[in-house]
């Protein structure tokens, strides 16, 4: 009996080791799961990056509404200049401010201790000084393969974050919007310039630039080829936007987002502009500077931009 009794405590005993072994176990997979470091490659380099990290600085506007969108959190952002649309990000006081997108807070990021920091072409200068606090990866969009390289941008921040199925679903709809666009637009014989105004001063974005997304994405035929490839575009005499005579302008004013100051239609629309059939057949088109200027390369503004021009040019 004695030894009956003392075989079914060795048994238990057993068991409830098992047990815990096995939830030891389970834990540990687990952690490795959520710990998994993969090694992203990207314009400044190659960066190992742990899955589903916790403490996220977003610093590229568009990396953020990707997130955002994906239903992930960051703990700071560039609070200043952001876009309108995202006020609901720049008033939480749950995520602290970074800074700009011009020139983050190095001393605040550091001092949140981040897992990851994501930035662009604005910050590429703080590369080195954002790695030695935490992984940093360049996530901008590359302009002479926009769309491919945004949706690759959104498929890595989906991977990182373990979103992919929500990830896959928004750029199905996406895609979907794009492609009715450049269905209604890639056979019109109507020509565009995309121009940026500044204190006077108009500079153009063609095929392959920073604002080319009217024609390398959407297919609408540029006004004028062979543009300089220049971060702040190729800048444009009036004589010459009449002599391109575009059918459409697109025009972003600048400082109507940096300075808050707006310019007026009779400045920006002057005798020369109003030489083109643009002006002529009312097809100069304000776009908004917060979406076309701060941002872009998310899959909020991309949206946003597509539904712009189909509107536009219903």
């Amino acid at each position: 009996m004695k030894r009956n009794v003392f075989v079914g405590n060795i048994a238990v005993l057993v068991a409830v080791l098992c047990f815990f072994v096995g939830c030891n176990n389970n834990q540990q997979q687990a952690s490795d799961i959520e710990g998994e470091l993969i090694e992203i490659q990207h314009k400044l380099g190659v960066t190992k990056v742990s899955v589903n990290p916790e403490r996220i600085v977003v610093l590229d506007i568009g990396a953020l509404e990707t997130l955002h969108e994906l239903g992930v959190k960051p703990v700071a952002v560039p609070k200043k200049f952001m876009p309108e649309y995202l006020s609901a990000i720049k008033n939480d006081e749950n995520i602290a401010d970074a800074g700009s997108v011009i020139e983050p807070h190095l001393e605040s990021i550091n001092a949140l201790n981040p897992d990851l920091i994501l930035i662009s072409t604005r910050q590429e200068r703080y590369f080195e000084e954002l790695s030695q606090i935490a992984p940093t990866v360049f996530i901008g969009t590359d302009n002479k393969d926009y769309l491919n390289s945004f949706i690759e941008n959104t498929q890595l921040l989906a991977r990182i974050t373990g979103k992919e199925e929500v990830a896959d679903e928004k750029l199905q709809a996406t895609r979907s919007k794009i492609e009715q666009a450049q269905e209604k637009f890639k056979n019109q014989p109507e020509k565009a310039l995309f121009l940026i105004y500044n204190n006077g001063k108009f500079s153009a974005y063609g095929k392959g630039s920073r604002f080319g997304f009217i024609h390398d994405v959407l297919m609408i035929n540029p006004a004028l080829e062979n543009m300089e490839e220049s971060v702040h575009g190729q800048k444009l005499s009036n004589e010459l936007i009449a002599e391109s005579n575009p059918d459409f302008l697109f025009i972003v004013d600048r400082n109507d987002v940096v300075l808050g100051k707006k310019a007026s239609k009779s400045e920006i629309e002057n005798k020369l502009i109003q030489q083109t059939a643009a002006y002529k057949n009312n097809r100069i088109f304000y776009l908004d500077p917060n979406v076309w200027f701060i941002s872009g390369g998310g899959l909020t503004s991309v949206n946003l931009m597509v539904d712009d021009i189909l509107t536009i040019l219903k």
